[in-house]
């Protein structure tokens, strides 16, 4: 974004911070201490957030999953404004954590980026406002966490299908320990439409929208 995100490759003690090939979703890579107890870590600060980003993440709603190995949830959105910003994290298990951009006008609209995320790296991705996201379990009871930016608001939230072929999700065919995969999708999810059926509908945020909210988060700043 032209005037949204501040570092990419950020590095502090506690943390590194790299954006996405999607503008405006961040990979968090957390410095684990680990000694004969066990690991400690820090999985969320406000300050390096803060730099990163220019604005504070509201917490309005923390999310749990638990799912099977195969278990595909997403492409999800929420309309903006005020959408939804996500921080997703995986204590246990591991994912295939995927971003898509589904901001008309976007130079990388339709295009996604990856991040593994799994209870060994600790790793965490920031999804920002108007941004499409959706993951795949590797290995059974698999638990995500998400904070996020705004309460659920059913009339708001929409999805794509994950396995749209104009958008090309690589999605892993093999779990974390090898065994084959079968993408699992819920009914919902599997009577998504396409990217290609929504744009015109009025329901996909447009790049110059997105920006002009993100911006209007710094005022308090």
């Amino acid at each position: 974004m032209s005037s949204g995100y501040r570092a990419a490759g950020r590095y502090r003690a506690h943390v590194l911070i790299e954006e996405t090939k999607i503008p405006g979703a961040f990979a968090v890579t957390p410095q684990q201490h680990r000694d004969d107890r066990g690991v400690f870590l820090e999985w969320f600060r406000s300050d390096s957030f803060v730099a990163t980003t220019g604005h504070r993440f509201t917490i309005a709603q923390a999310n749990c999953s638990v799912s099977a190995a195969g278990t595909l949830r997403g492409i999800h959105f929420a309309q903006l404004p005020p959408s939804q910003a996500k921080y997703v994290t995986c204590p246990s298990g591991a994912i295939l954590d995927v971003v898509v951009d589904i901001r008309v006008g976007s130079p990388t609209f339709g295009r996604w980026d990856a991040v593994g995320l799994d209870d060994e790296n600790r790793k965490a991705l920031y999804l920002a406002e108007g941004l499409g996201h959706a993951f795949m379990a590797l290995a059974d009871d698999t638990v995500v966490n998400y904070l996020c930016s705004a309460p659920y608001a059913p009339g708001r939230e929409h999805g794509i299908h994950p396995l749209d072929p104009t958008i090309g999700i690589d999605w892993p065919d093999l779990g974390r320990d090898g065994t084959p995969l079968e993408p699992s999708l819920s009914p919902k999810d599997a009577r998504a439409p396409l990217l290609a059926d929504l744009v015109g509908s009025g329901l996909l945020p447009t790049r110059d929208e997105v920006e002009e909210y993100v911006d209007s988060l710094r005022v308090d700043l």
